[in-house]
């Protein structure tokens, strides 16, 4: 009798976290970098590295962490077993496929975590690629599957999240029937993934749609979107299905993932931010920590950031292009879309080369304590222009030419 109270208060519970969540319009931000993110290749982290960017990714504001994949290797059920006790407020995922020992396997790398503290988040293949040439498995047998392997998750994990594996390619009414069974059978979060990144916006938003309208039980499980950017719109796709009310957006740190890397966790915040008219959704990120976990997370993997990545590549603070350097020094936001504090940037950088005009020599100059009269900045500005292309132009070199 206590055990059938205890299980009805523990659902009861859960269920107005669920609503409040829902409620709240808050949007969820549950990162992936440190397991689908070092799927990329090259990008492999240490246990004590995946640590260092919990920490970080902790310290900005994420809702979760997707961990590992305890069933994988020892290596990820080391580096979840030094996140626990030490990561404290975000969620701690494990990934699992819809296999009991794989179950068992997160419900032992997680052990010392407190209960509404750690999940196991499941996935299965469903589309007809998967059925067919993966699995091997029917329609009935698929559900089949989901209904046992989530309802074994719940019986050890508070929170359960269940992804249809290739959703945005299989049938939008047996898409809705995986859900509606994982939910009865205990998932607090069914995931949508775009897992070959194909889809667009528009067909992005009305997956969302299909999934409100042929899902009875939604209102008792969060919302969770997962896109990958093989069409470069893996972040329009996930604020497309913000606007649509996803509650939760899965991304990476500095989009990295497979093929061609995952929804940007810096860029989806930053729009959230900048158009929250649009929107109408907060988030619980801070926003001055992205710039230095994007360089965390390039550092650690060894992945280096592109030059124009939004956000915290190099040439975002940076610019040779005359006009802009005088409309930056009179005002910086005459050509920035925010300032650079706001996401934690360097202060912008005035590069000086042929593209570069009289007022950055002359701002250039006076930080070197040379006053820059109309004649030093011809000169200087002139042997600039003659540089050939590769040329370093360093301090020293600007000095010298500003001295003769």
């Amino acid at each position: 009798m206590a055990n059938l109270l205890l299980r009805t208060v523990t659902k009861l519970v859960k269920r107005l976290v669920i609503s409040h969540h829902k409620r709240s319009g808050v949007v969820l931000f549950s990162d992936t970098t440190l397991r689908d993110g070092e799927q990329m290749p090259g990008a492999t982290l240490e246990p004590d590295e995946k640590l260092r960017i919990a920490l970080a990714l902790e310290e900005a504001g994420v809702h979760s962490l997707d961990a590992g994949f305890p069933a994988s290797s020892e290596a990820d059920v080391a580096a979840i077993q030094q996140m626990v006790g030490v990561v404290r407020k975000p969620v701690l995922t494990a990934l699992c496929r819809t296999l009991d020992s794989d179950i068992d396997a997160a419900d032992r790398a997680l052990e010392g975590q407190p209960k509404h503290k750690r999940g196991a988040s499941l996935f299965c293949g469903t589309s007809p690629l998967h059925r067919e040439h993966k699995l091997g498995k029917t329609k009935t047998e698929i559900l089949g599957i989901i209904e046992k392997s989530v309802g074994y998750a719940a019986s050890k994990f508070e929170i359960v999240s269940f992804a249809c594996e290739d959703a945005s390619r299989t049938e939008r009414d047996y898409l809705c029937e995986c859900y509606k069974t994982a939910i009865a059978a205990g998932a607090t979060t069914i995931g949508f993934p775009d897992t070959v990144g194909i889809l667009t916006p528009e067909k992005s938003r009305d997956f969302m749609k299909v999934l409100k309208d042929g899902v009875p039980n939604l209102d008792r499980a969060l919302l969770a979107v997962h896109f990958h950017n093989d069409l470069g719109l893996a972040v329009a796709n996930t604020l497309a299905c913000i606007a649509e009310g996803a509650n939760v957006v899965q991304c990476t740190v500095d989009g990295i993932g497979e093929r061609a890397g995952n929804a940007s966790l810096e860029e989806v915040v930053m729009a959230l931010t900048l158009h929250a008219d649009q929107y109408g959704r907060k988030h619980n990120i801070d926003t001055t920590k992205l710039a230095p976990l994007c360089e965390l997370v390039a550092e650690l993997t060894g992945i280096a950031m592109n030059p124009m990545k939004p956000i915290a590549g190099r040439n975002v603070w940076a610019t040779e292009a005359g006009i802009h350097q005088d409309g930056l020094l009179k005002n910086p936001d005459t050509y920035l879309p925010y300032r650079p504090d706001q996401v934690g940037g360097p202060a912008v950088h005035l590069v000086l080369g042929r593209h570069s005009g009289r007022r950055a020599v002359a701002h250039r100059l006076r930080e070197l304590g040379l006053e820059p009269d109309d004649a030093r900045v011809s000169r200087v500005l002139e042997r600039i222009k003659e540089l050939p292309k590769g040329a370093v132009l360093d301090d020293a070199r600007l000095s010298e030419w500003a001295r003769s």
